[in-house]
């Protein structure tokens, strides 16, 4: 294989597991649609009233449409990208997230999670942790989810004027408890 081309693959891989299906949303409705795909993408998915974490795609518990719903993602290594992103639209009971290491996830993603408004409604907690291309813009972007109570961030080297940013978002949500572990 000639040097590149096997990461042009993968990323062409993760391209077609963020795929967005509109008919399997209709279908098993978009919990398990939303499920199905961060799974496929190496994520993890708690449902409301589980202590557990659900990381085998194929062991996703089945039952009647709309019994299990998701209430925790935790993204960590994962591939997930912005045209992934309306599987969250449709999800009601999210009130955790955490972003780490996650390659493709940037200022458009934070925009997009921001704006969702069923996030806007249920996310209390998010942690985001080692995401290069994460930058000021994409942090001010998060000012839309008024019901966050907890931000964390660590590790995120696109972050340049930390004071102002940390300052702006803590004046749009008086309510947060912002968490920094910040070089």
């Amino acid at each position: 294989l000639p040097p590149g081309s096997c990461r042009a693959f993968w990323g062409w891989l993760n391209a077609v597991f963020n795929k967005v299906d509109h008919e399997r949303i209709r279908a098993v409705g978009p919990d398990r649609a939303a499920s199905e795909w961060l799974l496929r993408c190496g994520a993890l998915v708690r449902y409301q009233g589980s202590p557990r974490w659900q990381q085998d795609y194929n062991g996703l518990p089945t039952g009647p449409l709309g019994k299990y719903k998701i209430e925790a993602i935790n993204a960590t290594d994962s591939c997930i990208m912005y045209r992934g992103f309306d599987y969250l639209d449709g999800l009601e009971h999210v009130t955790d997230i955490r972003l780490e290491k996650c390659m493709y996830i940037q200022d458009e993603c934070l925009q997009r999670l921001s704006e969702t408004s069923n996030l806007q409604k249920s996310l209390q907690q998010l942690k985001i942790i080692s995401c290069g291309n994460v930058t000021d813009k994409g942090i001010l972007a998060l000012h839309k989810l008024t019901n966050l109570e907890y931000l964390y961030l660590s590790d995120l080297p696109g972050i340049k004027e930390k004071e102002t940013t940390f300052r702006v978002l803590q004046q749009a949500l008086p309510n947060l408890e912002l968490e920094l572990d910040l070089e």
